[in-house]
Parts: C-alpha cells; structure tokens; sequence
C-alpha cells in the first residue's frame, strides 16, 4: 500500500509537472545555464586570438536564442492570424456558394491561464467578428482534465454562427492520460456536461444536414481517429455517413490529418476535410516545423483530386511557445465552380 503522504507528494508533483508554465520555467533555467557557459568561454578564450572565431560565435548565438525564446514565449503565442481561404468545388450546391466556415482548433484552454487567457478571448472576439455561416472546432479543447474547461464556459458557449457551432474530440479531449479507471468514468460524465452547458454540436461518428431551400450539405465528425498506439483510434467513417449519398456535398470534421489518406479518401467521398492536432509543429525556421517532418500534411490546405484537407495550426498547445507558426483561426468560403 502506498503511504498518503507519498501519494499526496506524487499529485503535487505531477501538478507542476503539467503545468504550462513549468516548460518557461526549464527554459529560462536551460538559458541562465548556456550564458554562464558563454562568459566562461569568454572569459577564457578573451587572451587567445586562435580562438577568436569561438568568442564570436558564443559571443552572437546565446542573445539570439534569447531573444527566439522570449518573443516565442511572451510575443508570438498572443499574434492570432486570420488565415482566408477560398476553395471551389464542381458539385457545391450552388445554394452554398459564398457559403463561409470558420474553423479553429488545438485550443488546450488549460495552457490559457492568467494573461494568456487574453489568446482565447481575442479568438473568440475574431471568430463572431466574420459572421460565419458555420463553425467548427477540430478537437483538442482540453489539456489533460475537464475541470480545465468551467472557467471558459460563458467565453465558449457565446461563439455563435448562423447554422451552429460543431465540434470534434481531439486525443486531448479523452481521458487517455489518467491511469484510475473510475476517475476516467468520472471525466467522461463530467466533460459530457460541459459540452452540453457550451452548447456545441459534438459530432461523435455522425452528421447533421444544412439547408438552403431545397439545397443541402452534409456536416460529418469522426472521433479521433490516430494511429491507435499514442493516439485514440475511434473514427468509424460509415457510422458518420449513414445515410449520404454519394452525389452529396460533405465537410468531414476530424481532429488528426493522419486520418485523411489512411481512411477518408479511400473509404468515403467527403469533399472537404478539416483537422488540427500538429499545432503546425509549433516552431518553424525557413519554413521547417518539427510538424513537417513528421506528418505528410502539417498545416494548411492540401488537394488530392479535387478534394481538399485543411489542417491549422490551432490556438494553443501544452507547451505555452510558438516561433514561426502563429496562433490562428481559418476562414475558409465555398464556391460553386460556374
């Protein structure tokens, strides 16, 4: 048995070791550390004109990654972008054309304490702000516990759209991260009762219908739907389009994009896919993300045969850092190909 006071210690320091700001934290430490190593090699090398090249290089690379680390900390994580994208399509009702998404996700609102509360609330100002026909969140509301969302109620739940606000669970949103088979139970409930109170459509495996006069779309979600060993692999494509025809336009909601050339293009017809999850690697000098050399599609849009995947690069992340890749919302209008 395990004594109370070791397990109380445990919880106190797993807290910290979640905490988003515990990653700032390392890292100024991890900085101290290599300016104390740079004026020591300073200091040693300042009589040694061999070594001159040495003194210049620790003498330029240390500021810089100071500077990269605190505007990647404290500046870029607050510039949300607006991202516009215009996709035409042959079989767009022509009921839709003109026809405006907005789509956000990898909110992580348990990164959004304090000031960078201010991140969230801006994105929701910009969100309202286009007057969308619809909008969609592509997963990843959470960090790690449910609980992280009730402070955020009110802010989510007054995003508003003409045709309604639509949501999939991202690997984030499930309580695959917690070890207590009852506390996940608990989790479950509790998170079932925050969705409703936001009051978004949680699209678990089905879809719901958008009219235009005698014209409609089709609004599908999969559960997440990873690679089935980090991540959960929940997604069931024909339980999502029961009922479609193969003639019908569809936008597919799915958190990983993983899912679009292992599952969706080959299993299904959706027209248009949207995702999230790589946060756009969060990181990105001249043009290469940690994202990028892993996932086939990391960020932004992607066309394979006149079907399109768009994947953004979110609001947020567990480590509270962006260098190179902004915090954004996509707004992305159909178009009916004349």
């Amino acid at each position: 048995m395990i004594p109370l006071s070791l397990s109380v210690q445990t919880v106190v320091a797993a807290r910290v070791l979640l905490s988003p700001d515990t990653y700032l934290y390392i890292g100024w430490g991890i900085l101290a550390l290599l300016t104390l190593i740079d004026l020591l090699v300073l200091w040693r090398c300042r009589n040694n004109c061999r070594r001159r090249w040495l003194r210049w290089l620790v003498a330029v690379v240390v500021p810089l990654l100071w500077v990269a680390f605190v505007y990647g900390a404290y500046v870029e994580p607050y510039q949300l972008e607006v991202r516009h994208v215009e996709l035409t399509f042959d079989d767009l009702p022509p009921a839709f054309d003109g026809y405006r998404i907005v789509q956000f996700g990898d909110a992580h609102v348990g990164t959004l304490t304090g000031r960078r509360q201010q991140i969230l609330e801006r994105a929701v100002d910009s969100i309202n702000a286009q007057r969308a026909d619809l909008v969609v969140f592509t997963g990843d509301l959470q960090n790690k516990k449910p609980v992280e969302l009730m402070p955020f109620v009110d802010l989510l739940s007054s995003i508003e759209a003409k045709d309604c606000v639509y949501s999939v669970k991202g690997n984030h949103d499930y309580p695959m991260y917690i070890d207590n088979e009852v506390e996940k139970l608990d989790d479950i409930d509790v998170r079932r009762m925050l969705d409703d109170r936001i009051g978004w459509r949680v699209l678990d495996n089905i879809h719901y219908s958008v009219q235009r006069g005698d014209a409609k779309i089709h609004i599908a979600g999969m559960e997440n739907d990873g690679d089935g060993e980090r991540f959960p692999q929940k997604g069931n494509i024909q339980k999502a389009l029961r009922g479609i025809m193969r003639d019908e336009f569809v936008v597919m909601l799915e958190h990983d994009p993983t899912a679009w050339r292992r599952k969706i293009l080959p299993q299904c017809h959706a027209q248009l896919t949207l995702s999230g999850h790589t946060h756009g690697g969060q990181v990105a000098l001249f043009g290469l993300s940690p994202a990028s050399l892993v996932y086939k599609e990391s960020h932004g849009l992607y066309t394979v045969g006149g079907r399109c995947l768009n994947v953004t690069s979110g609001l947020s992340g567990v480590v509270p850092f962006r260098l190179g890749v902004s915090p954004e919302i996509v707004v992305i209008t159909l178009k009916c190909k004349k």
